[in-house]
């Protein structure tokens, strides 16, 4: 009989083997014949689903989001030139985001390179400057060598995408059947410095208004469970970054709120006003300090601990009063754990929280004429309908603020936004997290012009039978645009008016079970019918675009202050 190991074995395959052997169970793709050897691979195969979308930067949205909830490499497979650029904005998010992903894509073949071959582009030099890495795999033999580094690249330190080029007629070269796939990355173990951490306490011992700022780089469920024991323990406030939301318990006492656009007031105050910070995974990005202004780089009458898994960021921008490269995860267990009863708890916990509160809930006697869709009440609503374990997906507008304002993120993960400030986010990740959590209520909030960059993908989650309610708030215009427009040039209005379809129509050409609503109540019937059916749901939601923001901006209010 044949010795099966004699079999000829193709480049493509052994790339097959190799992201099996990382646990790979789940790509997505916009097939190209450039790796068609891939696809030819994957044929048959139980163990890892290919999962076929409609756009590129879709298919790179939902490898994005799937890597921020496993916190394994999100795959995406795309084709030369055209896919490839229209993937790139799933690097940048992934980039910014911190989150890991490897994109490969299918190239042209060896003997075209340096021709300006069809859809040819240098892809190392392109991506280079938005990935951690990129590369080009030349020689099949090599293939569990790539691989097993691109693993350990998106993963180790900050996490971050990778971009690897495969030569089309290199996948179909025959191999070595003794070249075996290299062992599953594992993310280097990042232990806190004991010296460290025996400083940091003598700093909190030594401070009367501290603060943390947590989420970020590498956060998963077990940062999640030992900060928060920590922080409670001592009543530390603790405000989350941007889009960070899931990174506390909502109904933890300590919670204090979240940072970025349009925050509680008290609590930018509060950071401004802290003796010590505490950045815990976080970047102390643009968004989060608003502006890099609170804290300030230099941050003059404040100490800062900035607690990092890349060394490289430490220093990077912010002075450092003191810093730690190690896991998040590692360093919340070991604060957890450390026995020093020295620091006397602190009552601003408890206070902060308590104006969170305050500012995180809907006061139906708040002095203001209510909108014939409130969306402040409709969020309320929401809240009280649905699990609180339900992931809330969105993009890029002002919509986004009624959601990170009234809404609790609950469970982990919950929270899938992103911090890069990409429209065209919000469908994409849904599909991804209804097709991870399918026991879970996943919520897709699209603004209009939001929905329509990748609104196509509802014909990937009809594809696949996914349970997935999409809400279009609806406002036909550009509002985050819209609202910067009327602050700096008040009634002015230029390019950000839109002529929208009606997405409850276009959600049932999808296949969708679709309402419509343009007042509160509508809104109420129309979640409490979705809620009762499976399968994908669309409710387009029709506001005045009067309502700009979550903060009460107003058309008028700007205009009558211009």
């Amino acid at each position: 009989m044949p010795d099966p190991n004699d079999t000829p074995r193709t480049a493509a395959q052994l790339l097959v083997e190799c992201l099996i052997e990382e646990g790979v169970d789940r790509l997505f793709t916009v097939p190209g014949e450039s790796f068609l050897a891939v696809l030819d691979a994957l044929h048959g195969r139980e163990d890892i689903a290919a999962i076929t979308c409609r756009q590129e930067g879709g298919a790179a949205f939902m490898a994005c989001s799937d890597g921020a909830m496993t916190q394994r490499p999100g795959i995406a497979f795309v084709t030369r030139g055209p896919g490839a650029t229209n993937a790139s904005i799933g690097i940048h998010v992934a980039q910014q985001d911190s989150q890991p992903m490897i994109l490969f894509v299918g190239d042209v073949a060896r003997p075209m390179r340096d021709r300006e071959g069809f859809q040819e582009i240098d892809f190392p030099a392109f991506f280079g400057p938005i990935a951690k890495w990129a590369a080009r795999i030349d020689d099949p033999a090599r293939i569990p060598e790539y691989v097993s580094r691109a693993f350990a690249t998106a993963i180790s330190g900050r996490p971050g995408p990778v971009v690897l080029a495969l030569p089309e007629d290199m996948l179909r070269d025959i191999v070595d059947p003794a070249i075996a796939p290299r062992p599953a990355a594992i993310r280097p173990a990042q232990a806190a410095c004991p010296d460290a951490m025996q400083a940091l306490f003598a700093m909190l011992g030594d401070a009367a208004s501290p603060i943390a700022i947590i989420g970020g780089a590498g956060w998963n469920a077990k940062a999640r469970e030992h900060f928060q024991l920590f922080a409670e323990r001592i009543g530390l406030p603790v405000a989350t970054a941007f889009r960070r939301q899931d990174a506390i318990a909502p109904s933890s006492p300590v919670y204090a709120g979240n940072l970025g656009y349009g925050p509680n007031p008290k609590l930018v105050e509060r950071v401004r006003d802290a003796d010590l910070v505490l950045a815990i995974g976080a970047r102390l990005g643009e968004a989060t300090t608003d502006g890099y202004a609170v804290p300030a780089p230099d941050h003059p009458g404040q100490q800062l601990v900035h607690v990092h898994p890349d060394p490289a960021e430490l220093g990077r921008v912010y002075r450092t009063d003191l810093s730690l490269a190690c896991s998040v995860d590692e360093f919340a267990e070991t604060a957890a754990l450390w026995d020093d009863d020295s620091i006397i708890s602190f009552d601003a916990g408890a206070q902060a929280h308590r104006e969170w509160e305050q500012w995180a809930s809907f006061d139906p006697a708040g002095g203001r004429s209510a909108p014939a869709l409130d969306l402040a009440r409709c969020v309320t609503f929401m809240r009280d309908t649905l699990p609180a374990d339900t992931i809330v997906c969105n993009g890029a507008g002002n919509f986004a603020g009624w959601w990170h304002r009234y809404w609790r993120y609950d469970g982990y993960p919950s929270q899938l936004a992103p911090t890069a400030g990409a429209m065209g986010y919000g469908v994409p990740a849904a599909v991804a997290a209804a097709l991870r959590y399918p026991e879970r209520t996943v919520v897709a909030v699209a603004g209009d012009g939001d929905f329509l960059m990748n609104g196509q993908e509802l014909a990937t989650a009809v594809q696949y039978d996914v349970d997935l309610i999409v809400l279009v708030i609806d406002n036909g215009a550009y509002g985050t645009i819209r609202m910067h427009q009327e602050r700096d040039y008040p009634g002015r209005v230029a390019a950000t008016a839109l002529k929208n379809p009606d997405f409850a129509m276009l959600g049932e050409a999808f296949g969708a079970w679709s309402a419509f609503a343009d007042t509160t109540e509508a809104f109420k019937d129309a979640l409490i019918a979705a809620k009762g059916r499976t399968g994908l749901r669309l409710i387009h939601v029709s506001i005045d675009v009067e309502q700009l923001a979550a903060s009460g901006a107003t058309v008028s209010g700007f205009r009558e202050r211009g």
